[in-house]
């Protein structure tokens, strides 16, 4: 089968498990609640939770519970977004082509959209069909990626960052927390419903960060090339703000070759220790590399 088949079959599987998700954590009589609903079922790309069903599939690992995984990292990196947009972060008014969910519900009905993301993704881990061993695996990974070791702590660095002008270090340890800790938690919760060995996890743990870097300069470099309406959200804004990005720090061809040389490293580790079963997460890297949105 070839890639794109392979990923509208996984973005299948990803929409039906957020729309049970929806069903048993989101009821629609609370206006937060729809809210939540309102982004969380606005589309994307879903690379978080295809990841996290391509990395169990590889390991020969209970799709049942991958399912119900996938929907929870969904459901923990929509609630970022809808805080990131927020006045008092990054200020944006659309999302996905379309207003981002304070424009569309007001500022505090917004922040506990995002509330109740956060809290139901965990839920949606506690009750998912896996043995208990797979779910508080998966529900560590997802708190690692997410909390004060990952995202969270990401976005304070990039937020004490914002008004100086950071380093390549600087920018590496940013967006290793902000982006690349999510993504590694959506690989490591593919690998637990594997159950997977030590051994496999830290070879995927490679190949996700070094993916969320390659993510995070590939948007750096589209915030300076592409149009609102090609990317669903502003374009520019880094720049406006004086933010030091990979684009601002090395320009857009240099920092395009950084990412190149980034995705070829992870991919080789991930050939190393996979082989051919890893062919769809090689080619989902290559996808991030050359996106357009």
């Amino acid at each position: 089968m070839d890639y794109k088949a392979q990923y509208q079959i996984y973005l299948s599987q990803v929409s039906s498990a957020l729309e049970n998700a929806c069903e048993r954590f989101l009821p629609e009589n609370s206006e937060v609640c729809r809210a939540a609903r309102y982004s969380l079922l606005s589309g994307g790309k879903r690379i978080r939770a295809v990841l996290t069903l391509s990395v169990c599939e590889m390991l020969g690992g209970d799709m049942d519970a991958a399912r119900s995984f996938s929907a929870a990292v969904e459901m923990l990196h929509c609630y970022s977004l809808i805080h990131d947009d927020l006045p008092c972060m990054d200020n944006d008014d659309l999302r996905r082509g379309r207003p981002s969910c304070h424009k569309a519900f007001g500022e505090a009905t917004a922040m506990l959209a995002g509330d109740v993301l956060l809290t139901e993704a965990f839920d949606a881990i506690a009750n998912a069909p896996a043995s208990a061993q797979a779910r508080v695996r998966a529900a560590q990974a997802l708190g690692m990626g997410a909390g004060s070791h990952g995202m969270v702590y990401g976005q304070e660095l990039d937020l004490k960052y914002e008004a100086l002008a950071a380093t390549e270090d600087q920018l590496r340890l940013i967006h290793r927390n902000k982006t690349g800790a999510l993504i590694n938690a959506a690989v490591q919760m593919g690998a637990a419903a594997a159950e997977a060995e030590k051994e496999k996890c830290s070879a995927l743990e490679a190949y996700a960060y070094g993916i969320g870097l390659v993510f995070q300069i590939v948007d750096d470099v589209l915030d300076v090339t592409s149009t609102p309406e090609q990317l669903g959200k502003p374009t520019g804004s880094d720049s406006s703000n004086g933010k030091t990005t990979f684009a601002t720090l090395y320009g857009v061809q240099e920092a395009m070759e950084l990412a190149r040389k980034l995705n070829e490293s992870a991919c080789t580790e991930l050939r190393r220790n996979f082989g051919e079963r890893a062919k769809f997460l090689e080619q989902l890297a290559q996808q991030l590399l050359t996106r357009k949105n």
